[in-house]
């Protein structure tokens, strides 16, 4: 087999919800756009059962392995020259996350970097510019997560503030999905923490003003395609442009049908996914809470987040 022309990179993103392998060849001039040679995600779920006790559970730690194989696979056939493997809220935080990375280089040699919130953040941002455009005002972007949410101020030039909380989708299902539907107890109950855990959000709110909220990743992507469902148009399902934009009559339409049907009827709904059926419903309360306390309406959605960032980096070196 005749060795690639051109430097292959390899992405993977693993989440503590979804891994994501993004396979790039670079033309030469670099000025040119990279060619996407491969873009595929495996919900490998890795939060289930553990990460809000601090551990990666035996059959997620067994999921992660097998899709690493399978990724290294993908890697091998498209005649990769370089990989990068980043890991975020769950190996971070999980007592066990050292052994699964040192597995996963046994088993595939993929060398996975475990990076702090802080880091994240600063790719997602990154990463989200290459869909949105920004311009000079200041947005609140937001990445919700399996294990954390990154909340980033910025404009197309500067990041002015930013955090990672540990409060994602995967956390919140474990604190607060005590009924199904949810109570408005439990909904309450949710905002009320949610109010407390996002105070250092608050103080940087009042002081940078964003204009409005850019969402990516998971919950973001499914709530493009339930409103691309509700519009009458089911071709654009699962195929989001890199920017899309959620009116807030559409957000209120989907929190209104996701907070009221049980797993069954929100599975039932065009658009949706089985990984997505139940975590969309906290993770709608927490987009709700945000929307409604910060005055901000309606969603720009980014499908662009942590490993498009990482690319545009590497891109820049």
């Amino acid at each position: 087999m005749n060795a690639p022309r051109h430097r292959r990179l390899a992405l993977i993103d693993m989440g503590t919800n979804t891994f994501h392998l993004l396979i790039v060849e670079l033309p030469e001039p670099r000025h040119q756009e990279p060619v996407v040679l491969l873009r595929t995600k495996v919900g490998v779920k890795l939060g289930e059962g553990g990460i809000s006790r601090g551990e990666i559970a035996p059959e997620p730690y067994a999921r992660a392995l097998h899709t690493l194989a399978a990724f290294q696979e993908e890697i091998e056939l498209h005649q990769v020259t370089e990989v990068r493997a980043t890991a975020t809220s769950a190996m971070r935080v999980a007592r066990n996350g050292p052994e699964l990375v040192q597995e996963i280089f046994e088993q595939t040699g993929i060398r996975v970097e475990v990076i702090p919130g802080d880091r994240e953040a600063e790719l997602i941002a990154k990463g989200i510019r290459q869909a949105v455009p920004l311009g000079p005002a200041t947005h609140l972007l937001m990445d919700i997560g399996g294990g954390s949410v990154e909340f980033i101020l910025a404009n197309a030039d500067s990041i002015f503030w930013k955090q990672s909380f540990e409060i994602g989708a995967q956390r919140l299902l474990d604190k607060f999905f005590h009924h199904d539907p949810l109570t408005e107890a439990d909904i309450q109950a949710e905002k009320a923490y949610l109010a407390d855990v996002l105070t250092p959000l608050s103080a940087a709110i009042a002081t940078h003003a964003p204009v409005a909220l850019v969402g990516a990743s998971g919950t973001f992507d499914t709530l493009c395609d339930l409103q691309a469902a509700r519009n009458g148009q089911p071709e654009l399902v699962g195929k989001a442009a890199p920017a899309t934009t959620i009116s807030g009559a559409s957000f209120r339409a989907s929190y209104a049908q996701l907070t009221s049907l049980n797993h069954a009827g929100r599975l039932a709904l065009p658009g949706m996914t089985p990984l997505r059926a139940d975590m969309i419903v906290v993770a709608c309360v927490l987009i709700d809470f945000v929307l409604d306390t910060y005055q901000l309406s309606g969603i720009t959605a980014s499908s662009y987040a942590l490993k498009e960032g990482l690319l545009a980096e590497l891109l820049e070196g």
